[in-house]
């Protein structure tokens, strides 16, 4: 098994264009798992975690519906934001700006083969990070990602989980609102839930110097994912991810 992870970290980088990379490594793995079963030389399969923020997109996953994005095309377009349809689970959400978006395309047979704990660590990695700046980040019953007060009348979504897996191989992840603008999902119905706001670990702090928030933010995360996935991880640049 390869315990070993490629972190990818983009910075600010178009949605579609990171999507085809995330394709493209997603099917790699596939390819390579599909050899192994007709020789009897065995590859190892790679594994990568991409780190990204992307300009304003909202995307709607397989069990998405099209009206809980509120406004009209020509609305998306004043505000700068795109729209795409994706072949992950879940329904609406946003991606900008100071949001911290994970894509861990993992060959899970590397690791553990169980999607609901792959979901469930996941969000315990984010609540991990909450917690190291004093915000209590829980689990909300049959709704995925990460809230704060979720049982309450102010309950709110710091972050979201979407994922795809095909034969143990997983693709999308998880956005985490750092320093999140969240004006933009007042025009949305996010993740489809009705009646429920969404925060930022900025918002929660009361924090307005974010200088190096991000960063730190990123870092905390590759550190309990190595933990919480007993994960290797191997930083590489952009220029890397054709070949990995």
């Amino acid at each position: 098994m390869n315990k070993e992870v490629n972190i990818l970290n983009f910075g600010l980088k178009d949605y579609k264009d990171t999507w085809d990379i995330q394709e493209d490594l997603f099917s790699k793995i596939l390819e390579i798992k599909s050899n192994n079963r007709r020789t009897t030389k065995i590859e190892e399969t790679p594994n990568t975690l991409i780190l990204v923020e992307h300009p304003p997109v909202y995307t709607i996953g397989k069990n998405g519906v099209k009206e809980h994005l509120l406004i009209s095309e020509e609305r998306l377009k004043m505000i700068g934001a795109e729209c795409y349809n994706i072949n992950r689970g879940g329904d609406i959400t946003f991606h900008g700006p100071g949001q911290l978006v994970g894509y861990p395309i993992l060959d899970l047979e590397n690791f553990f083969t169980d999607i609901g704990k792959y979901l469930r660590t996941l969000e315990e990695i984010v609540i991990c990070i909450l917690a190291d700046y004093g915000i209590k980040g829980e689990r909300s019953a049959g709704e995925t990602g990460v809230w704060i007060a979720p049982n309450t009348s102010s309950a709110r979504k710091i972050c979201a989980l979407g994922v795809r897996a095909s034969r143990w191989v997983t693709m999308h992840g998880f956005a985490l609102n750092v320093t999140t603008d969240l004006t933009y999902f007042d025009y949305i119905i996010p993740c489809g839930i009705k009646n429920k706001g969404v925060t930022s670990i900025a918002k929660e702090l009361r924090k307005t110097d974010n200088l190096y928030l991000m960063e730190e933010v990123q870092e905390k995360f590759i550190r309990y994912f190595s933990e919480f996935f007993g994960a290797i991880p191997h930083k590489k640049t952009e220029a890397n991810a054709s070949v990995l």
